[in-house]
């Protein structure tokens, strides 16, 4: 069985193809960039070879016909044909009412419509492609594996906001959590690993951010809330805001609620704080030439992270493992350092030598912790194969 897995954005496509029947073998990894545009980039690299060409892609659905053209070229594919697809997955976002892993219907993509103003820049653009691919591929199945999946093991005394009750129960407001596909890999990882039955902390750090409690392979909290847009600030996002700081800022600077919200979700986060792009990379190298405000970005990113990690402890009753994951969390020695500082007396501590010498999956705790803390990248697209082909065989 061979899942073609997707991760969409507004503009761009990017795919990985695996055949579960073969212990879950990678067969070809691609993307598709500058959608929509008068020419459109699109690669792919098949057992280490890549291939690039620049073609007119209009929408993400002759993006997919690009992408297979690619996969059955007679000379460098690793297709005979596209039928050999069991199914296209995808790391959906919100999904609403809907949540697990569910085939793509009409009213699947109504559930997720109603939720657009709660992922502005996840559901639209998935909305659309599925749409537009269950019009003109019918023959593959289409399968969503929503991010909220994960985490509908959370008790109701960590997903309950303190609204009235009606909120909840006919408005849908509630804590959700997201990266769910993330989160389940390291769950699944850590246990192969060092075994099961254990608490965990996973720290998925990137351009979107969040720390998940995972108690014997469950996920109990959460650090985002009722939309992607909470929580931890991201590389563009405010993260967790006081809403009655919003009519106050409206007064203050004659913006409606709609130009705030903006501002919220698209100009603040570690950008907004430190005056850089908001890659952590740009904001470290301005923080270590001298830059107050990328040093305040940096300092309130680790804060936010130790605040989740801190309650995390005391909701698991303490923790056997702390998981770095994400491309913030897998690359940046120095910000892992940030948030495992002065941590000994929770048994928490890193190996500054192993922290600097990370390879792929490394321990980087400093020996005869109790806490073992790892370095682990995530893989959320075989979260999302492994999903879709169990879908597919339950019929």
């Amino acid at each position: 069985m061979k899942i073609l897995v997707a991760n969409l954005g507004s503009t761009s496509f990017k795919y990985r193809l695996f055949d579960m029947a073969a212990g879950e073998k990678q067969l070809a990894r691609g993307g598709i960039e500058r959608i929509g545009s008068p020419e459109s980039r699109c690669t792919v690299d098949i057992d280490g070879h890549r291939q690039e060409r620049t073609v007119r892609v209009p929408d993400h659905a002759e993006a997919v016909r690009q992408c297979l053209a690619q996969l059955t070229d007679p000379m460098t594919g690793c297709l005979r044909d596209a039928k050999e697809v069991s199914a296209i997955g995808f790391k959906a976002v919100h999904g609403g009412r809907y949540s697990g892993v569910q085939r793509v219907t009409p009213e699947l993509l109504e559930a997720m419509t109603e939720m657009s103003e709660v992922a502005p820049a996840h559901n639209p653009p998935y909305i659309n492609a599925m749409r537009l691919l269950g019009e003109q591929l019918p023959e593959i199945p289409l399968v969503a594996a929503f991010e909220t999946g994960f985490h509908q093991t959370i008790p109701d005394g960590n997903s309950y906001y303190a609204v009235p009750y009606e909120w909840a129960k006919t408005g849908l407001v509630r804590r959700w959590g997201f990266h769910g596909a993330s989160h389940r890999y390291i769950a699944t990882r850590t246990a192969e690993l060092l075994g099961p039955g254990l608490r965990v902390i996973s720290c998925h750090l990137g351009g979107s951010s969040s720390l998940c409690a995972i108690r014997d392979g469950k996920s109990v909290a959460n650090s985002f809330g009722f939309s992607p847009q909470s929580g931890m600030p991201q590389n563009n996002r405010a993260g967790d805001f006081d809403p009655f700081a919003l009519p106050f800022i409206m007064k203050r600077t004659g913006k409606s609620l709609d130009e705030v919200l903006t501002i919220l979700n698209s100009k603040s986060g570690l950008a907004g704080l430190s005056g850089t792009s908001g890659d952590v990379r740009d904001v470290a190298e301005a923080a270590a030439a001298g830059n107050s405000r990328a040093k305040l970005a940096l300092d309130v990113f680790a804060s936010n992270v130790r605040h989740f990690l801190g309650a995390y402890l005391v909701e698991l009753g303490g923790t056997d493992a702390i998981v770095f994951t994400g491309g913030i969390g897998e690359n940046q020695a120095g910000f892992r350092e940030m948030v495992c500082r002065d941590l000994d007396e929770f048994g928490i501590a890193i190996d500054p030598e192993a922290n600097r010498r990370v390879q792929g999956e490394t321990e980087i705790g400093a020996a005869g912790r109790r806490v073992r803390i790892w370095v682990i990248p995530t893989n959320e697209e075989l979260v999302v194969a492994r999903q879709a082909a169990r879908l597919l065989s339950e019929g």
